[in-house]
């Protein structure tokens, strides 16, 4: 996937000013770098004074033991797949003092049990990120609300100059409440994808809410559109 350094650019000054971090915060790397998840775990400290703590990877492939390190390192900020998340809540040991404020999930659906059970164990707020590598990285995001979010976690709102579109299959606007599939459009759409340009052209189709020469990226995944803006995860189109 060709991802502009705009893009780049947009996504991390994004998410500096929503998630503001200063110099008493360390940020937890533990992505593998070929996973574009991982860009914001080295960007974000390095942008705004924080501190970046690169874990091993005999570590990271470890939940007990990534726990240990992130507590030993005064790691403040971490990033959990809902999966390893679940493991890890369950391997955490008794006594265990984690400093952490503030914990991202993504790249599957986050339940609300999940969810609670993180915020209350270790006493963090939740953020759920969704969004794939044609979009650069995350293309929405939602905070956790435990009174308001009891039967699914919203994937969230589109970040900065990022346009999320809900379409029925003729690319008209679905009615709030009515699924339909999610189309992307902005500053953090992809080039395409290298070396396929039939593969581009058949998910990088033109967008036509936007400018002319405007395009938008099909993620194949469907979704609704809250009464409060909010967009939900529901399935794939192709399922």
């Amino acid at each position: 996937v060709l991802v502009e350094h705009r893009a780049v650019v947009n996504h991390m000054t994004w998410m500096a000013a929503e998630f503001p971090l200063g110099a008493d915060d360390t940020v937890l790397a533990r992505t593998a770098l070929s996973f574009d998840a991982s860009v914001w775990e080295i960007w974000l400290p390095l942008l705004t004074g924080a501190t970046l703590c690169v874990a091993p990877a005999a570590v990271t492939r470890d939940p007990e033991r990534l726990l240990a390190y992130a507590e030993r390192h005064g790691v403040t900020t971490a990033q959990f797949v809902p999966s390893l998340l679940t493991v890890a809540l369950r391997a955490e040991a008794a006594g265990r003092d984690l400093p952490l404020r503030r914990l991202f999930t993504g790249g599957e659906p986050l339940t609300p049990a999940l969810a609670a059970r993180a915020a209350d164990q270790w006493g963090v707020s939740v953020h759920n990120l969704y969004g794939p590598t044609e979009s650069t990285v995350q293309m929405a995001t939602h905070t956790f609300d435990p009174a308001a979010d009891t039967v699914t976690v919203p994937i969230g709102r589109p970040v900065w100059n990022t346009r999320a579109y809900v379409l029925d299959t003729a690319l008209r606007p679905a009615p709030v409440g009515v699924p339909g599939e999610l189309y992307i459009a902005g500053d953090q759409l992809a080039r395409g994808y290298l070396g396929r340009p039939g593969l581009t052209a058949g998910r990088f189709v033109a967008d036509p809410f936007g400018a002319p020469g405007a395009r938008m990226y099909r993620t194949g995944d469907l979704v609704v559109r809250r009464t409060d803006g909010a967009l939900d995860f529901v399935g794939r189109a192709d399922d």
